[in-house]
């Protein structure tokens, strides 16, 4: 029997699409779990797929190959120093050397939350989980994303002021942007911009329509997440507490992420332990003997 390709019909259905879940494995990328089903390489409930457009449920059994999916991890996020002179893409026409071909070879397969250009260095996020990626890039979550700036050219403060209602370039719309400008130095002007929207080469293009040629781009933070002193090509995970308290807790359980509570927290059998403040100290323990 051919699964029909109705998307209003599956998506109204329970589960899940499978491409999803095979994605969520670690597997592979969604993209690539569609061209294997599209191969015929994937099967479901003994049955041979010929469609992604499936919605599947814990209890039914998908084989890739004839193997069962891997164990899905659970949600993780890590802080990665991009370095200049890497594209954020898992294989690239041009050749050019991508940033998932650098990370540590114990490291999952990964997607990046957003992207950063080829020449634009510094904090990309990285995680194993779509769904996770796409809720924090999403311009809904209003994270603010911290930029440091070098750029070839003078500008002064009330022209980056201006910038605070929204800009517009070139028939393009930009939302309200912080810009400070830090210092000249020589033919160069240092900068720190914030924006929320994160639109493909926003600060380039902006600074472009105010007359500077930006030859360095930094990204410093996004929302909570710091880049600190991680170094060029370094790569740390964010600690699974930090990123359920900054979520909120609606993501945080659709995730998870929700901590179990911690042992020395809960009471023992023969009652709860007495408080720091009401165990007697050694000088109330002599008061008493006395």
């Amino acid at each position: 029997m051919r699964l029909g390709r109705d998307t209003h019909t599956t998506e109204a259905l329970p589960g899940e699409r499978i491409a999803k879940i095979i994605a969520r494995s670690g597997l592979c990328s969604r993209r690539d779990a569609e061209r294997l089903i599209e191969a015929g390489r994937v099967s479901l409930n003994g049955r041979r797929l010929d469609t992604p457009a499936v919605n599947v449920t814990p209890s039914d059994k998908i084989l890739v190959d004839g193997k069962a999916l891997p164990l899905a991890e659970p949600s993780r996020l890590w802080r990665y120093h991009k370095p200049k002179g890497r594209v954020t893409t898992h294989r690239d026409p041009q050749g050019r050397p991508t940033v998932f071909e650098a990370l540590p070879p114990e490291m999952p397969r990964v997607i990046s939350v957003g992207r950063l250009d080829f020449n634009t260095e510094g904090l990309l996020l990285l995680t194993n989980d779509g769904d996770l990626a796409r809720h924090l890039e999403a311009p809904a979550t209003g994270w603010l994303r911290r930029y440091r700036v070098r750029a070839r050219g003078q500008v002064t403060q009330s022209a980056l002021d201006a910038l605070g209602g929204g800009f517009e370039v070139d028939g393009v719309r930009y939302g309200p942007i912080e810009a400070k400008l830090d210092r000249q130095q020589g033919a160069n002007s240092w900068l720190t911009i914030g924006l929320r929207e994160g639109k493909n080469r926003e600060v380039r293009r902006i600074l472009e329509a105010l007359g500077l040629e930006v030859n360095r781009l930094i990204r410093l933070s996004f929302g909570p997440f710091m880049l600190g002193d991680l170094a060029p090509g370094a790569v740390a995970e964010v600690k699974r507490k930090v990123l359920a308290d900054q979520l909120g807790q609606k993501e945080t359980e659709r995730l998870g992420l929700k901590q179990k509570r911690s042992s020395a927290a809960v009471p023992s059998k023969g009652g709860s332990a007495p408080s720091a403040e009401k165990r007697p100290t050694p000088a109330r323990r002599r008061q008493r003997q006395k």
